[in-house]
């Protein structure tokens, strides 16, 4: 049962992959759905063994590689952070799958397409099932390649290859943290098993190495470089350029790739290595600080977005910053606890707003939206669950989990945890902005498209429906049935996966002041009440005598451009570093240095040494004389070593040497210049003449200066 987990999205992959031509696009379809589904099934036992039952497991399959010290096995850990991950990834990809048979149906590549998002589950499963670093890390790099597949599906599409690169040249970043962390561990600790690891990983925790000239703590090292590795793949600020742009791929990869799978497996790493991060509080403040500043600029950035996607995709990484500042606080459990619930309404969102795409024709643009509210009415209240969830409204799924975390980081008495507060209650603000901004612009304002396209328009099919109408329940309903599993005081589901020097006492955010508890939900519906009003009555006006104001439209385009990230990046990293590129690798390096002594410079010396070598056959006898006087003299000097105890290898370097020795004395003609006062050269060089080509007059001519000796 639960090697299942892992065999049954890997063989339908593998199948529909290499077999996708015969079996057509019904027979993928069939296949990695049907592969998906039992793997979900699979997943629910799982959560009641060893969630609910405390029934935990470990299996060890194989030895991978043993060198010397370092033995690195293939096994799988199943606990209750792992049983819970699974649960997310099953059910969404299996919801995913389903949808993607109608949202993707006439593509010519079909099967190809959910042999990725196979492909995508397996590398998923093998990160969160994983019992060591470097097991962890093979998931790590397989979720990358495969998001790459999955954004570059539509390769034709020049901005889909930019955006792949994109995704994939970025997250190379955050591999290097993980990759310099696992060495460090495996160097400190000899070994890359979570058990091993966390056991001893106390015993060196004084330990410093020097950086730079700079003394550092090895375990604030260490997490500052999983944090690295968090920052890349949970698109934290920074390296979060990536996200947005994955847009481009199929709506389906977006609801993947940003509900359960690829984004959430930087929170993972830093969950899962709770225990080293415990031991360096530094760290813990570094990791609430990104986290709450990636919460607000996201928020900030994505109330003045117009793409669809886009909107949803910076919405992400905003909820991305909740759930890494809770883990910076020290609250691991809280911040799966958002992991799970934001799985379902974001997966709701991107599968919405996927229908709405794919009823306007590929249309993502917000401006060109608008009236749709009576043409697509179970769209609306999809997306609309989706939204208020999205927001924290009150007895939806993302208000147990969001309004908790900021509850408790307030009540938290650590530095910078008041800073963390505000910045995460003013995302609060604009993430309720944003989320009423694409309701009215996508449901409630004028049709501003084409007419072409407002003909076609439809709501949701069957087999797209099912999976909005599952995430809709699950959006409304999850966040309150597991709230006492995740956070119920007495809960024992998390004692053998994360550890705490000090108990987190979830009782201090029962007595903060009853502003401090209502202020997330204010800001909340103060958002949603400040965008309705401009939008209904003075949007109009608002925008005629405030933005165009000079310096409105600075702050306006601030927002617009990203707080200018993109920029930066342009100007002061990706154009000096192509440019050094340019000069110094590809020209001096590459064409330069490497090609003198690699293929250009063989090839010259192959030419010269020929061009010397082919003047032994000169055509002159004297040439000739000297050779087989040469050749004969070399054997004499062969036959004399052969007294000598000298194998062939040395007879053949003689050889070799005596041989070269002749290409300069006749490429400088030496023997010419002594035989030739001996003999007249015309009458020693032999040129075959031919009547073809010369007349009885020329012949006769030429013959006078022969010497016929009779």
């Amino acid at each position: 049962m639960y090697l299942g987990i892992l065999y049954f999205p890997l063989i339908g992959s593998l199948v529909v992959g290499f077999g996708g031509k015969w079996l057509g696009h019904q027979g993928a379809i069939r296949i990695t759905t049907s592969c998906i589904g039992i793997a979900a099934l699979l997943s629910l036992f799982v959560f009641f063994e060893v969630c609910l039952s405390s029934s935990f497991c470990l299996i060890s399959l194989m030895e991978w590689f043993n060198s010397e010290t370092i033995f690195v096995s293939w096994g799988l850990i199943f606990d209750t952070l792992t049983s819970l991950m699974l649960l997310v990834v099953c059910i969404i990809s299996f919801l995913v799958h389903l949808y993607s048979t109608e949202y993707m149906k006439g593509d010519p590549h079909l099967s190809r397409f959910m042999s990725y998002l196979s492909l995508f589950t397996v590398f998923m499963l093998v990160l969160v099932t994983a019992d060591n670093f470097v097991q962890l890390f093979v998931g790590w790099e397989g979720v990358g390649l495969s998001s790459y597949l999955l954004i570059n599906f539509w390769y034709t599409r020049i901005q889909a290859n930019k955006a792949a690169m994109k995704a994939m040249i970025v997250n190379r970043i955050g591999d290097v943290g993980i990759i310099l962390a696992v060495s460090t561990l495996l160097l400190l600790c000899g070994s890359s098993e979570y058990a091993i690891i966390f056991s001893s990983i106390a015993d060196v925790s004084t330990f410093n190495i020097i950086i730079w000239n700079v003394q550092i703590n090895v375990i604030t090292f260490i997490c500052l470089l999983f944090l690295l590795g968090a920052i890349g793949k949970s698109a934290q600020i920074g390296l979060h350029p990536w996200l947005p742009d994955a847009m481009e791929g199929p709506t389906p990869v977006s609801a993947l790739i940003h509900a359960a799978t690829m984004v959430t497996a930087g929170v993972f790493v830093i969950l899962r290595s709770s225990p080293i991060f415990e031991l360096s509080p530094q760290s813990l403040l570094i990791v609430a600080i990104v986290g709450a500043i990636t919460s607000f600029f996201a928020a900030t950035t994505g109330a003045f977005q117009n793409d669809l996607k886009r909107v949803i995709a910076y919405s992400t990484c905003s909820q991305l910053g909740y759930m890494v500042f809770a883990c910076g606080v020290s609250n691991y459990s809280l911040a799966l606890f958002h992991l799970f619930n934001h799985a379902f309404f974001k997966a709701l969102l991107f599968l919405s707003a996927g229908s709405v795409i794919h009823a306007l024709v590929d249309e993502q643009d917000m401006r060109k939206m608008g009236g749709l509210l009576k043409l697509m009415p179970f769209t609306y209240v999809m997306i609309c669950i989706g939204s208020l969830a999205l927001m924290g409204f009150p007895f939806l799924t993302g208000f147990y989990s969001k309004d908790l975390i900021l509850e408790f980081v307030f009540g938290k008495y650590i530095i910078g945890s008041h800073f963390v507060y505000w910045l995460a209650v003013t995302a609060a603000f604009f993430t309720s902005f944003y989320s009423v901004r694409l309701l009215f612009l996508t449901f409630f304002n004028d049709f501003a498209g084409f007419k072409r396209t407002i003909e076609v328009v439809h709501d949701a099919p069957l087999r797209m429906s099912i999976p909005l109408v599952t995430l809709s329940i699950c959006s409304i309903f999850v966040g309150f049935f597991m709230k006492d599993l995740f956070m119920g005081l007495g809960t024992d589901v998390w004692f053998s996966c994360f550890f705490l020097l000090q108990e987190n006492n979830l009782l201090i955010s029962e007595y903060l002041p009853f502003i401090i508890k209502l202020l997330p939900l204010v800001c909340s519906i103060g958002g949603l009440v400040i965008c309705s009003f401009l939008y209904i009555y003075c949007w109009p006006s608002f925008f005629s005598y405030f933005l165009l104001q000079l310096e409105y439209i600075t702050l306006f385009s601030f927002f617009v451009k990203k707080w200018y990230f993109d920029v930066i990046y342009s100007q002061f990293v990706i154009k000096p570093l192509f440019a050094f590129s340019y000069k110094v690798s590809f020209k001096l390096i590459d064409r330069g240095f490497i090609e003198l002594i690699g293929p250009l410079g063989l090839v010259r010396i192959f030419s010269r040494l020929s061009e010397m070598v082919v003047k032994l056959q000169s055509g002159f006898i004297y040439h000739y004389v000297f050779m087989m006087s040469f050749g004969l003299s070399i054997f004499l000097i062969l036959f004399a070593f052969n007294f000598l105890t000298l194998n062939n290898v040395a007879y053949f370097v003689i050889y070799l040497l005596l041989l070269l020795i002749q290409i300069p004395v006749f490429s400088n003609d030496f023997f010419a210049r002594i035989f030739k006062p001996m003999t007249n050269d015309v009458s020693l060089q032999i040129r075959p003449l031919s009547s073809r080509f010369l007349d009885s007059d020329q012949i006769n001519k030429l013959t006078k200066n022969f010497n016929i000796i009779n």
